[in-house]
């Protein structure tokens, strides 16, 4: 017993610090001195950054899976059912990429928030950090953007992993559509950060140091309505018809899967 509360403390911990790793990453250049910025081309150093982020965050979720492994509630069969969705959820982007959507759409954020609904934070963490890896693998879209888009998916499914499980079938099923449009807008909201902070200050939508909180945040509401808000709109629509549709079934269907295979050891 002492031994799974040290694993479990020692795994919440690598969480927490992965996500102000994230936190950290996306907010730093508000914090960035303009003399510091001055001479330099910041877009190109988070280019450079990029590759050691991703293996960062590859190397935090093979740890964490080794933990999860150690402990009493995860069994490998369901470790390797994470792989098992991640391939699936993964293809779904190659499919999105042969036959683009309309705006920002894509399914393969309805199987991360499902999974995370169904299995719990952590399993939703990683399957929203690994399944964008592995979708970058498979469509070529790896750039200085990935990991940024790692740590924006696995909040997508962490989160989904904290919603409340209720006994009522159309509240759960209205919760999550409501989840899913949110974040259809959010993770475009925070993705817009990666470059945002570093275009032109010279008109009303670009940052530059030294403006302050109120006016930052008031370009950047006046850059994303003007920019993002349309694309992202066809992601949020997108998420909530899946979720009405299909929502309901693949919630029992990831469910019977979890039940399958999760185990507790008990003391004699």
């Amino acid at each position: 017993m002492e031994t799974n509360i040290k694993q479990d403390l020692l795994t919440s911990s690598i969480y927490v610090t992965t996500g102000v790793i994230g936190i950290a990453v996306f907010i730093y250049p508000f914090f960035i001195p303009s003399s510091s910025v001055a001479g330099n081309d910041p877009l190109q150093t988070r280019a450079n950054a990029a590759p050691l982020l991703t293996l960062l965050l590859l190397l935090i979720s093979l740890s964490v899976l080794f933990l999860e492994v150690q402990g009493q509630a995860v069994s490998a069969k369901l470790v390797a059912s994470l792989g098992v969705l991640v391939a699936a959820t993964a293809a779904l982007r190659f499919l999105e990429v042969a036959i683009p959507g309309p705006g920002g759409f894509s399914p393969m954020f309805v199987p991360i928030i499902l999974a995370g609904y169904v299995f719990g934070a952590r399993f939703g963490f990683l399957m929203g950090t690994m399944t964008m890896l592995v979708s970058g693998l498979f469509t070529g879209g790896i750039g200085p953007w990935l990991p940024y888009q790692m740590f924006a998916a696995g909040w997508i499914g962490l989160t989904s992993g904290w919603l409340p499980h209720l006994q009522n079938q159309r509240i759960v099923l209205a919760m999550l559509v409501l989840f899913g449009i949110v974040w259809g807008i959010l993770y475009g909201m925070v993705m817009n950060l990666y470059y945002w902070p570093f275009i032109s200050g010279n008109d009303a939508m670009g940052w530059e140091p030294g403006i302050g909180a109120v006016n930052s945040a008031t370009r950047y509401f006046i850059f994303y309505l003007t920019t993002s808000l349309v694309w992202d709109l066809a992601r949020a629509a997108g998420n909530g018809l899946l979720i009405a549709f299909l929502g309901l079934p693949t919630i029992r269907v990831l469910t019977r899967f979890r039940d399958k295979f999760r185990f507790e050891v008990q003391s004699a």
